[in-house]
């Protein structure tokens, strides 16, 4: 669809959504609810987000399936049937397209469009925004919904370009799959992505080679096909399953529950025990088995000691198991969860490159070189992740009052009140933006959250007579300050991680989700209640 097709009227909407994710979908949704002419662009031909662009084998959900899903629909709960505890990036995508179609979303979307450029007009109030096809659209709220992991990130590899092999990134698969079988391939990055492709790739290649700069911690996903009786159940009283699970540090995990004692009150015996039982479980409650893991070094390092001796049980090379072990705080990077993740590292085919101290030097037409040795490899596969929060709105020209770019405003870092509001751009909406819980949390539950408040924020402008909104500057400094100091207070800053952008050379280090979902639910709550204090109103 292009804007010929649409009607006259249509280049004047009320909103554009850019993104069509989660977080993009049910905004439409809530938007035509609330009787807004809005339209959203995706620059895929599909909805999904994440989940239309990771493709990559062993691509999994993180989060269980009952929980990783719509909430703002009863009938949805329980029409859609989830078929494993952790959905995959298939049966994602479907849900997806199932949403889409319950819904009829597909006919205010122009797909396999990408937005190039939003500037505010200050006399008409308005956004004028660009596309890559040539669209020019004017409306009064742009929202953003671009994801928080979709910009991908490649790292700069001196003579990449006369690599003579396939190049692959996880985060843009081929839709036709790819064919590893009698191939030398050679996995750079061992985050999320990586430690679920590495298994399922070393049962095809002919010869494996995992080049690591971190060791990652990883807990066993325990993954299996999803118990009937137990679906059945939760579906009884979903809506209490939910308000359960949004009274939870990160939005998820309520059946599994958050155990608030601490490690260092506890006796060996009890404590080998609590995180002995979780292991087991598998998955983020883990994270629960004690309340002062995550903001106590001593204490964090009995839980890091229990999963290092897991490690050390699982890899048969002591040396490669060395390698294997991170020397950090656990959970100050996002613990990964795995299917054999660590047992790869057993068979003769995989081998681990350890770039730590000696980095990538060049690629060559033939392969990799590091410390000296060339790796002759068929094909290399970045697992090397995104520019994360920002990179997908800094790459689109979006200029405010003033015609000042966002990417000049955040060169220093991002600033937002609430994650929601930029000074400076007026009804400008980012949904599970930095300065908010997003991925520190339940994504699908940030997204809802957000989006409600979202639309019960243009429903009260537009029944009090209100043409704008917009974030004080002094709102947005005291809330970027609250955010580091609750960071602060925790062991997240301690690592070198995505969530400080210090995956991306030369991005700002700055740490941009918020911990804590139920009271930053709170303060968004009181917000509003007080008339959007911290906005301006015109």
């Amino acid at each position: 669809m292009s804007t010929e097709d649409l009607a006259p009227d249509a280049q004047s909407l009320d909103a554009v959504v850019v993104g069509m994710g989660f977080g993009g979908m049910y905004m439409l949704h809530r938007a035509r609810v609330a009787g807004l002419r809005v339209r959203g662009y995706e620059a895929g031909d599909d909805v999904g987000g994440t989940w239309y662009w990771n493709r990559y084998p062993g691509a999994r959900c993180d989060v269980e399936s009952l929980e990783y899903s719509y909430s703002f629909s009863e009938e949805l709960q329980q029409e859609w049937e989830w078929t494993e505890r952790y959905p995959g990036q298939a049966e994602i995508l479907s849900y997806a397209r199932y949403v889409a179609e319950r819904f009829d979303l597909r006919r205010d979307i122009q797909f396999e469009t990408r937005v190039t450029a939003a500037r505010f007009d200050e006399v008409a109030g308005r956004w004028d925004v660009r596309t890559d096809r040539g669209d020019e659209v004017s409306a009064q709220f742009l929202i953003m919904a671009t994801g928080c992991l979709s910009s991908t990130n490649v790292p700069d590899i001196e003579g990449l370009d006369r690599f003579e092999g396939a190049v692959y990134h996880t985060g843009r698969w081929p839709k036709e799959g790819v064919d590893f079988r009698g191939q030398r391939v050679g996995v750079v990055g061992t985050g999320s992505s990586g430690i679920q492709a590495i298994p399922v790739i070393a049962e095809e290649a002919e010869e494996l080679y995992v080049f690591q700069r971190t060791p990652q911690f990883s807990i066993p996903a325990r993954n299996a096909p999803l118990d009937a009786a137990e679906q059945a159940a939760v579906k009884a009283d979903y809506q209490g399953f939910r308000a359960r699970n949004r009274q939870t540090p990160g939005a998820i995990g309520s059946r599994l529950g958050w155990n608030t004692a601490s490690v260092l009150e506890c006796d060996p015996e009890e404590r080998e025990r609590e995180f002995e039982s979780r292991w087991n479980i598998g998955g983020f409650t883990f994270v629960g088995a004690f309340g002062d893991t995550s903001t106590n070094p001593d204490a964090n390092k009995f839980a890091a000691d229990f999963v290092r001796d897991k490690i050390r049980e699982k890899v048969h090379d002591p040396k490669v198991a060395e390698m294997l072990m991170p020397k950090t705080h656990i959970g100050c990077k996002r613990i990964c969860l795995d299917t054999n993740y660590f047992e790869t590292f057993n068979r003769p085919n995989v081998h681990l490159v350890d770039i730590s101290e000696a980095p990538m030097e060049r690629a060559t037409p033939r392969g990799l070189c590091t410390n000296g040795r060339e790796y002759e490899l068929d094909c290399i596969v970045f697992a090397t992740g995104y520019d994360a929060m920002t990179g997908s709105l800094l790459r689109i020209d979006i200029r405010g009052r003033g015609d000042q770019s966002l990417g000049d405003v955040w060169s220093a870092g991002p600033v937002t009140y609430l994650g929601l509001g930029i000074p400076g751009f007026p009804n400008l909406f980012v949904i599970a933006g930095p300065g908010s819980p997003s991925v520190l949390a339940n994504m699908i539950v940030c997204v809802e959250q957000h989006v409600d408040w979202i639309t019960e924020c243009v429903e009260y402008l537009r029944d009090h007579g209100y043409r704008s909104i917009e974030a004080t500057p002094e709102a947005a400094d005291q809330w970027v300050a609250y955010v580091n100091q609750v960071a602060g207070g925790t062991l997240y800053p301690t690592c070198n991680s995505w969530y400080l952008g210090a995956n991306v050379p030369g991005k700002p280090r700055v740490f941009m989700p918020l911990p804590g979902f139920p009271a930053y639910v709170a303060k968004c709550d009181e917000v509003a209640a007080k008339g959007y204090e911290g906005f301006v109103l015109a």
